[in-house]
Formats: C-alpha cells, sequence, structure tokens
C-alpha cells in the first residue's frame, strides 16, 4: 500500500495543474452537468461549453422546460451533442420530478438518472467530498501500467483500487491519474514514466 500511494504521488509531481471539467463549478447542478457532457470530450472544449449552457440555464428546472434544439445549438462543439442535448434534458427533468431539482449524494440515484453511468456518478460524488473512485480510460490504463489491477473492466478497477488505496485517496485517484495522461499525451513518453514511476520504492 505505502509503494502505491508513493506512486500516485509520483504521478501528481509530473503533472501540470490544470482545470478539469467536473471542478471549480458552484453548484451541484452544475457539477453533474458538466461531467455528462465531458465524457469523450476534453475538458478544454467542455469547460467554456458548460460556461455558455449555464449562462442560460442556471438550474434542473430551467434546463427540463428547453427545446433539444436549443440545446443542441449550444453544445454542438461536443463529442455526441445530440444524444447528450437529450440526456442532460431528461436527467434535469428527472431531478426536478424526484429531487424537487436537488442531486442526490447517493450512487444508486444517481445512476438512474439519464446519462450518468458508472463513472460519472463516482466523479460526481469525488467532487463533492464523498469517498469514490471514477475509474476512465485515464485510469483504467495508468492501473494496468501500475499493477494497481489487472482487470479491464472498469468496476473490476474500482474494486481492487478500493482495496489498494486507503479512503482518503479515492476522490483524488481520479483528477490526479487524469491531470498526468493529459499532461503526457505521447503514448511512448507516458509508458516510460510509468515505468519508472512503477519502480518507486
Amino acid at each position: 500500500m505505502q509503494q502505491e500511494i508513493r506512486q500516485l504521488h509520483a504521478l501528481k509531481k509530473d503533472s501540470f495543474n490544470m482545470r478539469l471539467a467536473a471542478e471549480s463549478w458552484i453548484s451541484d447542478f452544475q457539477i453533474l452537468i458538466s461531467t455528462i457532457l465531458s465524457a469523450r470530450t476534453r475538458d478544454e472544449v467542455t469547460i467554456p461549453v458548460a460556461k455558455a449552457l449555464f449562462k442560460k440555464y442556471h438550474n434542473a428546472k430551467s434546463l427540463a422546460q428547453v427545446r433539444i434544439n436549443d440545446i443542441e445549438k449550444i453544445i454542438k462543439p461536443i463529442n455526441f451533442y445530440k444524444t447528450k442535448a437529450k440526456n442532460i434534458i431528461n436527467c434535469s427533468k428527472q431531478l426536478v420530478d424526484n429531487y424537487n431539482g436537488k442531486i442526490p449524494h447517493d450512487f444508486e440515484k444517481l445512476v438512474t438518472l439519464r446519462g450518468v453511468g458508472r463513472k460519472t456518478a463516482n466523479v460526481f460524488l469525488s467532487e463533492v467530498g464523498k469517498d469514490a473512485i471514477g475509474v476512465d480510460t485515464h485510469l483504467s490504463y495508468v492501473s494496468r501500467k501500475l499493477n494497481w489491477s489487472k482487470n479491464t473492466n472498469p468496476h473490476k478497477i474500482e474494486k481492487d483500487l478500493q482495496k489498494l488505496f486507503p479512503k482518503k485517496y479515492w476522490k483524488k485517484l481520479n483528477s490526479i491519474v487524469v491531470r498526468f495522461g493529459k499532461t503526457h499525451t505521447s503514448r511512448k513518453k507516458k509508458d516510460k514514466l510509468l515505468e519508472e514511476i512503477r519502480r518507486v520504492e
């Protein structure tokens, strides 16, 4: 366990500080919607699009009443924008109908919302201070390279990481590893650095 914690600190040290899509918003609503939008889309694209969206629609109630075409125009730079436009409108409707517009801080409730899968739910929960691990492609790749997990299934990787790291590190894992992945975009350089980090004692 101590070795893995040192490896995590090495990953953090070898990363630039940058804002990720789920970070630095003023409300739970903004955190959740921006996280939904960020799937398969770069953070530097997601953040300005989310800002433009939230300038017009401040909460679930306002977004639930919008025509889909109006949302598509705003979020068009996002990958899969048509599907995501439907998802964030329907998600907002569910929030209004079932939770009075508030975002539940409960995994099982979150994954019933449109556009919210396991990774999105866990990223949201970790961002609001809960002990959760959002396993995305960055964390999946690094976990295997550093022998934190031998699995390829994100849920199984999540379980492996929960056993490996104390709870206080869970909410930090995704953001540290994603920053490392975004800092080193060359697969060759990334693999070389990960090999060095893997040997950290």
